[in-house]
């Protein structure tokens, strides 16, 4: 499997060592709801690079609204001409079943909101069969993706490592995501979201373990700087920090992996 268009890149940014930073929530392009100052993707490496993300996965909003094939198409666009800074969640529409590929992709993207079918709904059983793994919308009280979906669909598809979006979004659902999530190894808690704190990740950790939480940022839709200054900032060892910056995700991508010997929080926010 190709995660990457250049995996020679790849290799030349991930040197074995803690400071290694990979964004597992991002996006390119426009949302017609949401006021976004820059949605290109040279104005999102020029932050990567001022405060030390690696690369991040992202699925273009044009992917996400009206047009999956296209907008999956300019998303490995830019990954080629952007080569090692990132990688691509391929959208698949149920309602329009969308072609997949296992090559040049990090995985899937599903949102099950915007698309309005529920994440454990059959339409979805080529995006399972494929065994990528799979980023999804997560939303407490949603009908179309609240956590104890992703429990379901987990418990279907075990060997399907499965991403639950911004641990269920709202900060009331947030315990209970990890609780649901305890009991499925291959289920884990993608912690972007404007709600979520240092604090709030630290309590994950705790009660789910630091190898089941995993850093995204929702950039462009959200301040990449905002984003990871909370793991930056989290009350964490170094260790679990590691952890959720880039070596989960590195582990799950079958990327080379960060060491926890050392650490580093970045550059300058």
């Amino acid at each position: 499997m190709t995660l990457f268009p250049e995996r020679g890149d790849v290799t030349r940014l991930f040197p074995e060592r803690a400071d290694v930073i990979l964004d597992a929530h991002g996006h390119v392009g426009e949302w017609p709801d949401f006021l976004i100052p820059d949605p290109s993707a040279a104005g999102l490496v020029a932050t990567m690079d001022r405060i030390g993300v690696t690369a991040m996965g992202i699925s273009h909003l044009l992917a996400v609204g009206p047009d999956a094939v296209r907008g999956n198409r300019l998303a490995a666009e830019i990954a080629e001409r952007f080569p090692g800074r990132f990688g691509v969640w391929q959208v698949y529409n149920p309602h329009h079943r969308t072609p997949l590929t296992l090559e040049g992709v990090w995985g899937v993207k599903l949102h099950p909101d915007v698309h309005q079918c529920r994440l454990d709904d059959p339409l979805y059983d080529p995006v399972w069969e494929l065994g990528l793994p799979v980023l999804a919308h997560g939303q407490t009280d949603s009908p179309w993706s609240d956590p104890v979906q992703f429990a379901a669909v987990a418990a279907r598809h075990p060997a399907v490592p499965l991403l639950m979006g911004h641990t269920g979004l709202w900060v009331y659902g947030f315990a209970r995501a990890a609780r649901l999530a305890a009991d499925h190894p291959n289920l884990y808690l993608e912690i972007c979201g404007s709600k979520m704190t240092g604090r709030w990740i630290a309590r994950l950790v705790d009660m789910i373990g630091a190898d089941r939480v995993v850093f995204g940022s929702d950039a462009c839709f959200l301040d990449l700087r905002t984003g990871f200054g909370r793991i930056a900032l989290a009350p964490l060892t170094d260790t679990d920090r590691t952890l959720i910056q880039g070596a989960n995700l590195a582990r799950l991508l079958d990327l080379p992996q960060p060491s926890p010997t050392s650490h580093r929080k970045g550059r300058s926010l």
